[in-house]
């Protein structure tokens, strides 16, 4: 059988995808990126960027251009939608919420992807595969038939790569959905914002927010669960406005429209082979809290540097089962979480006395930034074993002598941090680079950091740092 052109195939080129191809081709993983659609997506919805991606952004020197098109919003507010003021004590550099276009954060990917070599070809659907143990022959909807090494399904919920793949995606259907677009609006603003702020005290999620130029973002509680391929009209915005509102504020001349329901799924494999899933494609939840896009890049990060490993040889044996291991635990956190906010907004009596309750208690700083560091992902800690807390945990962008630690990470190395300038990563440095600064803003001796920013190692003893650089990063080059 010929070789494979392709080292990884991706399926699908939203942001988990173009972000999984960009993190590849830093370790010069021949990367192909299939997209079912022939343009990206047109509409205008705005997405939020929660810390740790926004942190990921910053690692990839990515930020500032992301920044010129996002707006900074305070971060609080996130959980349930019950308004608290930002805590003190957030434990990030990037503390607050980045407001972004959808289709801008798609394109600043997809163009990052494809300036680091990544080749992306639209209108190209995935239709079949077969797999062997030299690779993974990919059936296009056209007949083509392209060779690689390794299939990545980040084709969405419905993704044929998983379902072709045989695995299951248990979970809950959709019991309730909500209607979204953005659209013009005749009434006054001042009218506008006295019956939301009515209406809203009882029904949840229900909003209208000014979008600019006369149109606003329409939020509003469908009658039923309708067909998720069929987009709501416009006349289902008016009926379910005056049924909620007693008005329907004088929508018209809609952009887009759409809408979401509360299915909650989460795959039972994340790897079978050579062929592996991520993002929507993995899990889906309700929107509240704004996690799904954010996850999705988390698993990109978490995934890019172990499969290029894997590719390009230097993988120990069981570095890329750890991704499933890893981010299969923090999905099934999104979404208890997210199943647990979506009570919250219920409208009958016991899931609002509940959320009367939860939102006295979240007036402890405590609370409130324990669940804002949930949403937000600061909170995730990978299981490494026995150690101090922040064994597995992300470390925070912090002061070293050559200014910020984020920016040490643009390559997707592995990263040593020595406050002791005893240490040496020795046969690990083409993986792995090396800062010895006693100055660095850090209480421990020495860290080593993974290329997704987890801290696989703290300690000041070479032999037991060793024992992580193999671990973590294979065999020292001879």
């Amino acid at each position: 059988m010929d070789s494979p052109k392709f080292d990884v195939i991706v399926a699908g080129c939203g942001p988990t995808g173009a972000m999984l191809a960009a993190e590849l081709r830093r370790h010069e993983v021949r990367v192909l990126v299939l997209e079912r659609e022939t343009e990206p997506v047109s509409f205008v919805r705005i997405v939020g960027l929660h810390m740790r991606s926004i942190e990921l952004m910053a690692m990839r020197g990515l930020l500032d251009r992301i920044l010129e098109h996002g707006r900074k919003r305070p971060a609080a507010g996130f959980f349930a939608a019950i308004a608290k003021p930002v805590p003190p004590g957030l434990d990030s550099a990037h503390a607050y919420l980045l407001g972004i276009p959808q289709p801008v954060i798609v394109r600043l990917l997809e163009d990052h992807a494809v300036e680091l070599g990544s080749q992306v070809r639209r209108g190209r659907a995935v239709a079949g595969f077969e797999q062997d143990d030299d690779g993974v022959t990919v059936e296009l909807a056209d007949g083509e038939r392209l060779r690689s090494r390794y299939l990545v399904g980040c084709d969405g919920g419905r993704s044929t790569v998983r379902k072709l793949l045989g695995v299951g995606f248990p979970g809950e259907p959709s019991r309730t959905e909500t209607l979204m677009g953005e659209m013009a609006v005749g009434a006054p603003p001042e009218e506008i914002a006295a019956k939301v702020a009515e209406v809203s005290e009882t029904t949840k999620p229900f909003w209208l927010r000014p979008f600019g130029e006369g149109r606003y973002s329409v939020v509003v509680p469908a009658a039923g669960v309708g067909d998720r391929a069929e987009p709501p009209t416009l006349e289902d915005f008016q009926e379910r406005l005056r049924a909620v509102a007693g008005t329907d504020f004088g929508v018209h001349s809609p952009r887009w429209l759409s809408r979401f329901g509360d299915a909650t799924r989460l795959a039972e494999r994340y790897r079978v082979g050579r062929v592996l899933l991520a993002g929507d494609a993995a899990h889906i939840h309700p929107p509240t809290g704004g996690q799904g896009l954010n996850l999705g890049l988390q698993d990109a990060f978490n995934l890019g540097w172990k499969l290029a490993a894997q590719v390009r040889g230097w993988a120990p044996d069981a570095l890329l089962d750890t991704y499933q291991a890893e981010r299969h635990p923090v999905a099934a956190d999104v979404l208890d979480n997210t199943r647990a906010q979506m009570q919250l907004l219920a409208p009958e009596p016991g899931p609002r006395a509940v959320r009367r309750l939860l939102t006295e208690l979240m007036d402890f700083d405590e609370v409130n930034r324990h669940l804002i560091e949930k949403i937000a992902a600061l909170d995730v800690r990978y299981d490494f074993g026995e150690g101090p807390d922040l064994l597995g945990r992300r470390l925070r962008d912090i002061d070293v002598k050559q200014g910020r630690l984020f920016d040490l990470l643009h390559g997707g190395r592995g990263l040593l941090l020595d406050r002791t300038e005893r240490l040496t990563a020795g046969g690990w440095a083409d993986r792995v680079d090396h800062l010895a600064d006693p100055t660095a803003a850090l209480d421990v001796p020495g860290v080593l950091l993974r290329p997704d920013g987890h801290v696989a190692w703290i300690g000041d003893d070479q032999r037991d740092l060793d024992d992580q650089l193999a671990r973590w990063f294979g065999t020292p080059a001879g």
